[in-house]
């Protein structure tokens, strides 16, 4: 793949990066407008693939938040038009990395020395490559590190990236940007805490300590003295990701239990330390050389307020979605109902909810849940394009709840679709029994 020399830094330089791809999606929709008058029954699909190939290529230059907030969007199936998903999906594994002159500026400015000068052997050729950094193998007196780099100029120019893109997000989901500014908000604060590899550093040695008490999974070790704010270090983990390793075959038993040590430590981190990986995807999993599963990045943690916590997890009981001011009270505490809905507007968020709830809740309402079920997932799809394609119909507003919805949901949808990946049948209540014992 072809490396990147240089990235774009400070707000004007990032701006004429990202204001010529708003032009082109502009140019896309007066184009797709002006056919549309010839031919009335035309579609938005082209429309949609041409918006998202022009985006992408513009993100993929710049790395950095607009990026990441897109491989975000990429996991949001109900969110977003099927051609985004797919070319926002293909974004997580294209991304081209730094080029070895670039390493070693940036080691030389965060760590006052070369790769070369630290490591016995570092190889410049990037193993992974994501949103925000990208990951190389190095060796130190015969011990094998993972070695994260941060691209430069990310941390600084998360705002004014958000800022200019903006616009173009909130055309793509159909959002009213004023009220939307809680959700753009959210995740400007988790991907500023993203940036912070200090902050990463004292999360990741938290949590693992927590993991290996509670938990079958492994986890790497952390090296705070060859890290910097931009660099973090921790141990090379051998391992394949949840594509490779499901190809191989393996045998059900192994699957579920892989599954359940997943389910029941976040479960754990949940229900017991009020805080939560919030990015569970099968980039941040690898399945070792002895079938355990290992979390190797701990970026985005999300601590979870107990005025949120309350009314979140209340709503899993059935009895609580079935009695209609119970279910009303708990939407209004979490801000999906508002003080100001007319009464048909609330009942009709009220009934909608209610649904998708249910369908959300599911696997909660029994001892064991089958997560291989594609039925299951086609019918949560199902649910968030009836919220999308009624809203408009209505023209209500779908702009709604608490923002420590976006990474709690993140969480579980993730959780999910990794159980479902794992084709894994688990004891839902495992995990929450464990913490209270």
């Amino acid at each position: 793949m072809k490396t990147t020399d240089h990235i774009p830094v400070g707000k004007v330089r990032r701006a004429g990066k990202i204001l010529p791809t708003g032009l082109k999606v502009g140019k896309n929709y007066l184009k797709h407008y002006g056919e549309k008058i010839v031919n009335p029954s035309l579609d938005r699909e082209t429309l949609d693939e041409s918006n998202a190939s022009d985006i992408i290529k513009g993100l993929q230059e710049l790395k950095g938040g607009g990026l990441k907030v897109a491989q975000m969007l990429s996991m949001e199936e109900n969110l977003l038009p099927k051609a985004y998903v797919e070319q926002f999906s293909l974004a997580q594994f294209s991304v081209p990395p730094l080029s070895g002159p670039l390493v070693r500026r940036t080691f030389r400015k965060h760590l006052q020395h070369s790769p070369d000068e630290i490591f016995d052997t570092f190889d410049y050729k990037a193993k992974f490559a994501a949103s925000i950094g990208q990951v190389h193998e190095a060796w130190l007196d015969g011990h094998r590190y993972a070695v994260k780099i941060q691209y430069p100029g990310v941390a600084d120019s998360i705002q004014s990236d958000l800022a200019l893109l903006k616009p173009m997000a909130g055309r793509i989901l159909r959002m009213n940007m004023k009220d939307a500014q809680q959700y753009f908000d959210e995740v400007e604060d988790k991907l500023l805490e993203e940036t912070d590899y200090v902050l990463e550093l004292d999360q990741s040695q938290e949590l693992t300590a927590h993991g290996r008490t509670h938990s079958d999974l492994v986890f790497p070790n952390y090296y705070p003295e060859l890290s910097s704010s931009r660099i973090l270090t921790m141990d090379w983990i051998e391992g394949i990701h949840l594509p490779e390793f499901m190809a191989a075959t393996p045998t059900q038993s192994t699957c579920n239990r892989l599954a359940q040590d997943l389910w029941d430590f976040y479960m754990y981190q949940i229900h017991v330390l009020r805080k939560v990986h919030a990015d569970p995807h099968p980039g941040n999993l690898l399945v070792t050389p002895d079938s355990r599963l290992a979390l190797i990045d701990f970026g985005c943690i999300k601590s979870i307020p107990e005025d949120f916590y309350g009314p979140y997890f209340t709503l899993q009981d059935p009895a609580v979605r079935k009695d209609q001011s119970l279910l009303e009270q708990s939407l209004l505490e979490l801000e999906i109902l508002k003080e100001d809905d007319d009464p048909e507007e609330a009942a009709y968020f009220i009934n909608l909810f209610g649904e998708i709830l249910d369908q959300f809740l599911l696997p909660f309402e029994s001892e064991s849940f089958d997560f291989s079920d594609s039925s299951y997932f086609a019918k949560l799809s199902e649910m968030g394009e009836k919220l999308s394609r009624q809203t408009l119909k209505y023209r209500y507003n779908p702009n709604r709840g608490s923002r420590h919805f976006i990474y709690m949901n993140r969480t579980f949808f993730g959780l999910y679709h990794l159980m479902h990946q794992l084709k894994a049948e688990i004891k839902v209540d495992a995990g929450i029994l464990a913490t209270s014992s």
